[in-house]
């Protein structure tokens, strides 16, 4: 029987799916090229530059690229990607790592032959990195920022930037039409340092880093450790030429290294750049700071000053701020010129026998965008939790003192001052915020420490360790605290379980004094005290007397303006102030204007009031303080013995009915001596006796109320004789005639 079912359809034949085998190392690539596209490579060098026989370049929106060999040959690069990746088959691999290449880039406006940035080794080596993660690297400043240099045979700078959080970080700079695309960085490791070098970078090139935060978001941030910036409101940092200044200071800097800053004469100047002296004829701008080295050391030189005190000279966004709340540590304000011009002033200045201290602001800094706030997108620098990293009373952020990237940096910073522009000494703003954690604090908005306390453990480690760095690093290099509280030991050695300045501010003298001066003198007899008090304590630190610019500003007017009475008055009590001042132990210190009386309160778009000098009122105040230092510097009973309580006796501190002080200073040996007898009464005080330290004749080294200081007083007495007469505890008395409002310095009439 025949089967008439049909027959079966053939089975298809299929081609057996070939899944073609894995290439891991394709697959990795594929990735790293995505991730560099997308602009989160931590590493672009995995990707760009030599790699076995093959180079690859990121130019984003060029055209055609070649590969220049050693020998000039080219090499046509594929690109690969759309994005702008290029990538060449090079031969004789070897030959090209050891003798380099370059690129010839096309773009619309034509060829250029560049560098590979990516062909280079880092310019950070491990121990850098183990020393700044350490918190220990005393250099950092030397491998951080921009730095012009010649790397494996080509020149250009090298760019590196702390930014632990970031994904990503880039240069972007006018060299590279600040387009962030160009110049990925690299992250050495687990370090939180993005480093790359750049051929061709030169001197005057602006940059900036544009950093891919935590986060996702774009944003773009100033150097913290540029050396140049542009002048403020502008913000991009400046590849600066480093070092170009030749010093001529050698012999000041080997003086300084054999003195004792203890036992010498320090009558400091403080002045704030900006408003010290301006040039109205050129819509009042201030002097540059070669013009100022023109100026300023004959100045300080003619009036006898040792030191000046210049207000923070780091980098700052706002004018208004005086300095005090720095954008950039590193780089001296652009305002009056560049670094290498504020080198050539302190080397004026130490030619000339004057030392430079600098204010330095470590407690605290700005919240501007551009600068160091959340740098990374996170608290970086600053402490996430306000109650620790934010100033309430000054709206600004608090340092992490604890993290040793953050410590290192300011310690580095200190350092870096003394050493790249030869500052003979830092005066530390601020000190009191920093040791306390509830400063300026209510209950409930500050942190205890780990056991329990009020004390920033931190910052008390920072502040023993930058003075030590100091004094060690640097011989005959100061330090001063601005420090108002009753913390122990501000100015004891760190062995001693001190904090280690050589200086700490008289914040409570400075008060003290004040407050009895601007008493009118038929009052004073009930604040005798606020005279005598500093005295109980005049020997527990190294204490600088300050008449600072904090006293002339914000609605407390001139120091002339605190005097009580009228016209000749005022100027008698503010000529009574500074020789009380200049006369009491300790170093002192005076705000610029104040040495010429000037009428109102410190201004700092203004300029001091120099015009005042043709008023004998204000040119016999000048005259005085010149006069002083004059005195001061010649007489070692006035500084050898400061911080010494055998170098100074009350001859009589308890003559408050009268409004009448005296005490003695002895010189180191005993050979010299100084008598400062005030009377800051309204009224004469005829033969007013006083015990003094020796036989013989005395004269009058200063009279406040003499005609050579404008004065209503007969000037100087040169024929005082003791005369045996025991007074005061003494051997020996004078009798002497006490004006209204005066103080008399005498000296033996053989000194």
């Amino acid at each position: 029987m025949t089967d008439r079912r049909p027959a079966p359809a053939a089975t298809p034949v299929v081609a057996p799916v070939v899944t073609p085998p894995i290439d891991p190392v394709a697959d990795h690539v594929a990735g790293e090229i995505q991730a560099l596209v997308n602009g989160r490579h931590t590493n672009p060098h995995q990707v760009l530059g030599l790699h076995g026989d093959l180079v690859r370049t990121w130019r984003p929106d060029a055209k055609a690229v070649d590969v220049v060999l050693p020998d000039g040959t080219r090499v046509t690069a594929e690109r690969i990607h759309d994005a702008g990746l290029f990538e060449a088959v090079v031969p004789s691999a070897a030959a090209v790592a050891a003798g380099g290449y370059q690129l010839a880039v096309t773009y619309e406006a034509g060829e250029f032959v560049v560098d590979d940035p990516y062909r280079f080794w880092p310019t950070l080596g491990d121990l850098d990195l183990y020393l700044y993660g350490e918190g220990r690297h005393e250099t950092l400043w030397r491998v951080m920022g921009a730095h012009l240099r010649e790397h494996q045979g080509v020149a250009g700078a090298s760019f590196a930037v702390w930014a632990p959080s970031a994904q990503a970080v880039r240069v972007v700079a006018d060299f590279n039409g600040w387009d962030g695309r160009t110049h990925p960085m690299r992250m050495l490791g687990s370090s939180g340092v993005w480093e790359l070098f750049i051929p061709a970078v030169e001197a005057g090139h602006r940059y900036k880093f544009e950093l891919v935060a935590a986060d996702g978001s774009l944003i773009l941030k100033t150097d913290p450790f540029a050396f140049a910036t542009e002048v403020p409101p502008s913000t991009a940092a400046i590849v600066a030429v480093e070092g170009a200044h030749t010093w001529a200071d050698q012999e000041w800097m080997e003086r300084r290294a054999a003195t004792d800053a203890m036992t010498s004469p320090m009558s400091v100047y403080e002045m704030h750049l900006a408003s010290w002296r301006r040039v109205p004829e050129e819509g009042n701008r201030s002097l540059t700071y070669r013009e100022m080295a023109e100026w300023l050391p004959d100045y300080l030189v003619d009036m006898g000053f040792t030191h000046v005190e210049m207000m923070p000279v780091a980098e700052h966004p706002f004018s208004g701020s005086w300095g005090y709340q720095v954008s950039c540590y590193y780089a001296p304000t652009s305002r009056f010129g560049s670094p290498d011009d504020f080198r050539f002033l302190v080397d004026a200045l130490h030619a000339r026998n004057i030392g430079v201290i600098v204010d330095w602001v470590p407690a605290h800094f700005p919240k501007d965008a551009f600068a160091l706030a959340r740098f990374d997108g996170t608290a970086l620098y600053e402490h996430a939790d306000p109650r620790q990293g934010e100033h309430p009373d000054w709206g600004t952020l608090v340092f992490n003192f604890g993290r040793h990237e953050v410590s290192n940096f300011l310690l580095a910073n200190a350092l870096f001052w003394m050493e790249e522009f030869h500052i003979d000494g830092l005066r530390v703003d601020a000190v009191a915020s920093m040791l306390y954690l509830d400063y300026s604090r209510k209950e409930g908005e500050w942190l205890p420490n780990k056991f329990g306390g009020r004390e920033n453990l931190e910052a008390v480690d920072f502040l023993r360790r930058m003075n030590e760095l100091v004094y060690g690093n640097h011989p005959g290099a100061i330090t001063m605290a601005e420090e108002s509280t009753a913390w122990p030991a501000v100015s004891r050695p760190t062995y001693l379980g001190g904090l280690g300045f050589g200086f700490k501010w008289n914040m409570g003298w400075m008060h003290d004094t004040l407050e009895y001066f601007s008493k009118p003198s038929i009052y004073r007899t009930y604040h005798h005290h606020h005279l005598t008090f500093g005295l109980l304590y005049a020997f527990t630190e190294n204490f600088v007397l300050p008449l600072s610019h904090d006293e002339v500003v914000h609605g407390k007017g001139s120091l002339l303006d605190k005097m009580p009475g009228e016209g000749a008055e005022k100027f008698a009590q503010l000529r009574c102030l500074y020789a009380w001042m200049w006369a009491h132990p300790g170093k002192q210190l005076l705000f610029m204007g104040c040495e010429l009386a000037q009428g109102r309160e410190w201004a700092h778009d203004g300029s001091v009031e120099w015009d005042l000098l043709q008023w004998p009122e204000h040119a016999g105040v000048h005259h005085l303080v010149r006069r002083m230092n004059a005195v001061y510097g010649a007489e070692p009973a006035l500084f050898e013995r400061d911080f010494d309580p055998s170098g100074f006796r009350w001859i009589d501190a308890n003559d408050a009915d009268q409004n009448v002080i005296s005490f003695a200073r002895m010189s180191a040996d005993g050979s010299r001596s100084l008598v400062c007898v005030a009377n800051l009464s309204g009224s004469d005080r005829p033969g007013y006796r006083i015990g003094v330290t020796q036989g013989g004749w005395w004269r009058t080294a200063i009279d406040t109320q003499s005609p050579e200081f404008s004065g209503w007083g007969p000037g100087h007495r040169d024929h005082l004789c003791a005369d045996g007469i025991g007074w005061h505890g003494l051997d020996q008395s004078i009798a002497v005639d006490l004006p209204a409002l005066t103080v008399l310095w005498l000296v033996p009439a053989d000194q």
